[in-house]
């Protein structure tokens, strides 16, 4: 944006784009988290009942912490 039309944003909702932006990250990041918690402890779960193998519980894991990588690497 240029520095008029960033003026007029701030103006407009009282918030730089840069805070704004930096709001969004973070409550896209910490929904990830929760999400990345949910996937870990619904395979731990199916795990300790068990429906699913070590091997299982680990692939979960594996692929939840990469999302979040890929995610965090995007958001910063």
């Amino acid at each position: 944006m240029s520095s008029a039309q960033q003026a007029a944003f701030q103006a407009g909702s009282g918030v730089s784009p840069a805070n704004l932006l930096a709001g969004i990250a973070a409550v896209t990041l910490t929904l990830a988290i929760i999400w990345g918690a949910w996937v870990v402890l619904g395979s731990f779960r199916a795990w300790q009942g068990g429906q699913a193998d070590l091997f299982d519980l680990a692939w979960a894991a594996l692929r939840a912490s990469i999302i979040l990588m890929v995610l965090g690497f995007y958001l910063r």
